[in-house]
């Protein structure tokens, strides 16, 4: 039987691990075909943030690191072929999205930019697998955002002609792809999705998150708080718009909690309501009728902000995209197994409508094997 596979990779904002998605093609479907996920090492993941702002010596730190992930991103791929049986030849491309340690969209900066690391070079040498790269610049040189990518490949796999649906990617950020039954699909930036939680939770109790928000369950959300969150000019921004750690953080955090006296839990409790009715608001600006919202990435583990988005919308159903046939975990790798298709095949991978481009382009560099 034919097979048409491309491998998608990511590594998001929360830079915890490196998951792959191995894509079937073939017969115009789209099939996950395997799957694996590398978690990247404490040091490593420090490495990352740290350079999310500015601080010295940042050239030799991120010429290193470049390197250092493209040598992480191709083991990892190693070792799904290893599992799996599957020779490179296999394999049409790669679509690797890269670690971003910097986003400056247009409106934040007089040039816009958006930086990627992880050495495509690397992977293509270390696998003999075409590799696709740098997906994002291309879209802002044509005017856009530079992000969200992942809708249009939301738009080819879960547009349906007879109900309004949302994907929302809940990963470090989160994002909104709104999928209406006619009309033009529409996606942005809500805002932080986990970053700020798991920042929270590594500060005060060491752990890396918030299994099924428990402790953000164990605390009382402070409305005061909230609304001072809610303050933040990103979130008065209209579409297309995105953000990155550049804008929350941790240090955005102590600076809001200054002279408080809450609790980290009742802290943790805030924060979870921040990502739920940043989210939420944006979909009531969507539609106030009756609608399907399907949650990926990792915030559809998250138990208690899955129960506060049901909460706050009661028009629509909310579940995870497993529910669809698909685990939360993958469906950005398989954005860009789908991304290196359309590049390959020289088609477009973004959508104006969505990243304000002036118009849709062939997305990303091609390092051949």
């Amino acid at each position: 039987m034919s097979t048409e596979y491309y491998l998608g990779l990511m590594s998001g904002t929360s830079a915890d691990a490196v998951d792959l998605a191995l894509v079937d093609f073939a017969n115009n479907q789209v099939q996950l075909a395997a799957t694996h996920s590398l978690p990247l090492p404490s040091d490593i993941r420090q490495q990352i943030h740290h350079l999310g702002n500015p601080a010295d010596n940042e050239i030799d730190r991120m010429g290193e690191l470049d390197r250092q992930l493209g040598e992480i991103f191709a083991d990892s791929i190693n070792q799904l072929l290893s599992t799996t049986g599957i020779s490179p030849n296999q394999i049409l491309a790669i679509g690797s999205h890269g670690q971003t340690i910097r986003h400056r969209p247009p409106g934040t900066v007089k040039y816009p930019f958006t930086l990627q690391i992880g050495d495509p070079n690397t992977i293509a040498e270390r696998t003999g697998i075409t590799t696709v790269a740098d997906f994002r610049r291309r879209d802002m040189a044509a005017g856009g955002q530079g992000a969200p990518l992942v809708p249009a490949f939301h738009q080819a796999i879960f547009q349906k002609p007879n109900i309004d649906r949302a994907v929302v990617n809940i990963g470090g950020m989160a994002n909104i792809t709104w999928l209406p039954r006619s009309g033009k699909t529409l996606g942005f930036d809500t805002g932080p999705g986990n970053v700020l939680m798991d920042a929270w939770i590594l500060k005060n109790l060491g752990k890396s998150y918030d299994a099924n928000g428990d402790w953000a369950a164990s605390g009382q959300v402070n409305k005061e708080l909230l609304e001072d969150f809610l303050a933040h000019p990103f979130f008065a921004q209209t579409p297309p718009k995105s953000t990155g750690r550049e804008a929350f953080n941790l240090a955005w955090l102590d600076n809001r909690l200054a002279q408080k006296t809450l609790s980290p839990a009742d802290i943790q409790a805030t924060l979870l309501a921040l990502t739920a009715e940043s989210i939420a608001k944006d979909i009531k600006h969507l539609t106030t009728s009756a609608c399907e919202v399907f949650i990926c990435g990792g915030g559809a583990y998250n138990l208690k902000l899955m129960a506060e988005l049901a909460q706050r919308l009661p028009q629509a159903t909310v579940a995870s995209t497993a529910a669809l046939g698909i685990a939360p975990q993958w469906i950005e790798a398989m954005a860009f197994a789908w991304l290196a298709y359309q590049t390959m095949n020289r088609k477009h991978g973004n959508l104006s409508a969505v990243t304000g481009a002036k118009r849709e382009v062939v997305l990303g560099g091609v390092y051949f094997a």
